[in-house]
């Protein structure tokens, strides 16, 4: 726990790269499409409750694991952002299924230290392009609905991106009170 702690307080937080393909803005809306490159990430996932009543829960899982409760009792470091892939259904609200991921620092992409808890899982995940909307303060699920709600708006019907899931994501620890940095991110479909 002190691990945990330490990492989120006082550590460096290892901000995921990205190349930025471009940087737009349609009727006063903002957003950037991004491309990232694949990597090994600590997951964790959930399926009967709510993204509010879940969230917090699974995230704490995995500072946990990356403050150091793994089998090497290795402090990472932290990384950002957090992304938790929700399902929207047809209506827009979040199904009650999620994925919460962090990826795993650089120095510890080649050989990741085993979790001791049986819920975080390691998953190598593909290089992706993604249209990015940011925006600040302490969002929960109807605050990312509504930001995907007005990128969905902004990007219109033509838009090639994947329509059944997207990632809401977190960079700041949850002590940090102003200037926070949050983003709805849909998964641009490959050609």
């Amino acid at each position: 726990m002190f691990g945990m702690l330490k990492n989120s307080l006082f550590g460096n937080t290892e901000v995921t790269e990205y190349k930025l393909l471009s940087s737009e803005m349609q009727d006063g809306v903002s957003f950037e499409v991004r491309r990232y490159d694949g990597a090994k990430y600590a997951v964790v996932s959930s399926e009967g409750r709510s993204f509010d009543q879940v969230t917090g829960e699974l995230v704490r899982k995995l500072l946990m694991y990356i403050g150091g409760s793994n089998e090497q009792g290795v402090a990472m470091g932290t990384t950002a952002p957090i992304m938790v892939t929700v399902y929207p259904r047809n209506d827009g609200v979040l199904s009650r299924r999620l994925v919460v991921a962090i990826r795993l620092p650089s120095g510890y992409q080649p050989s990741p230290p085993t979790p001791t808890d049986s819920a975080v899982g390691i998953e190598e995940r593909h290089g992706m392009t993604v249209y990015t909307l940011q925006f600040g303060g302490f969002p929960g699920e109807s605050e990312y609905r509504a930001e995907a709600l007005r990128l969905t708006r902004t990007l219109g019907e033509t838009a090639p991106y994947q329509r059944k899931q997207y990632f809401c994501c977190s960079y700041d620890p949850p002590l940090k009170p102003y200037g926070r940095r949050n983003e709805v991110w849909f998964l641009q479909e490959e050609p």
